[in-house]
């Protein structure tokens, strides 16, 4: 059966490991650091303007988004990271959902896929390096998002690619994709990329 968009909903922002949704759906889920443009992307992805909430203050918000698709598809919005005002309370928060949605959630055996978020104009931080490690050594599978791509020019992009391409914690044959969530660049790409990992078609 085709996913309906428009039957697209925030289940629940999970503060807390308990409150994961234990339905027995498909997830995927969106990983970045803070002020990556990942809520942006969530609202380009559904053909929404505004059911992922943008923050003006990167990093305010310590919860795991559930947006259930159609009753088929948890797209999963992980706090950000690597945000540096946020308070060390927090970022210990931070660390301890994210670490129990990867290793304590009901329903790991149906994450199909993590999309990790890269600041095409910036490349791999730090704390994205740390991430794609992380991914790397659970063995989850994972693709890489270039967000932000119409901020470059033919010769910044060429430049983003090989640098991404090089990057020693992406494997070769891991998919780049550029997307620009302004433009809509890549989002026909990264949804087949999520229909073929959750054998859900649009």
């Amino acid at each position: 059966m085709a996913l309906n968009l428009n039957k697209t909903e925030l289940r629940i922002s999970a503060g807390q490991i308990r409150q994961f949704p234990r339905d027995p759906m498909a997830q995927v889920a969106f990983s970045g650091r803070s002020n990556v443009g990942k809520s942006s992307l969530i609202n380009s992805l559904l053909g929404r303007k505004s059911l992922a909430r943008v923050s003006a203050a990167p990093g305010k918000t310590v919860t795991i988004n559930f947006y259930d698709v159609d009753k088929q598809l948890f797209l999963v919005d992980l706090p950000g990271y690597g945000f540096a005002k946020r308070r060390r309370e927090e970022q210990i928060e931070w660390s301890n959902l994210t670490d129990g949605y990867f290793t304590q959630n009901p329903n790991l055996d149906r994450l199909r896929l993590v999309v990790q978020l890269i600041d095409s104009r910036v490349g791999p931080t730090g704390d994205d390096a740390m991430m794609l490690q992380y991914l790397r050594e659970a063995g989850l599978p994972f693709l890489v998002v270039a967000t932000k791509s119409d901020k470059l020019n033919a010769t910044e992009r060429k430049k983003s690619e090989e640098l991404l391409r090089s990057h020693p914690d992406i494997p070769t044959d891991t998919p780049i994709l550029f997307y620009s969530s302004q433009k809509g660049e890549g989002r026909t790409e990264l949804w087949n990329h999520i229909s073929k990992y959750t054998e859900l078609k649009l």
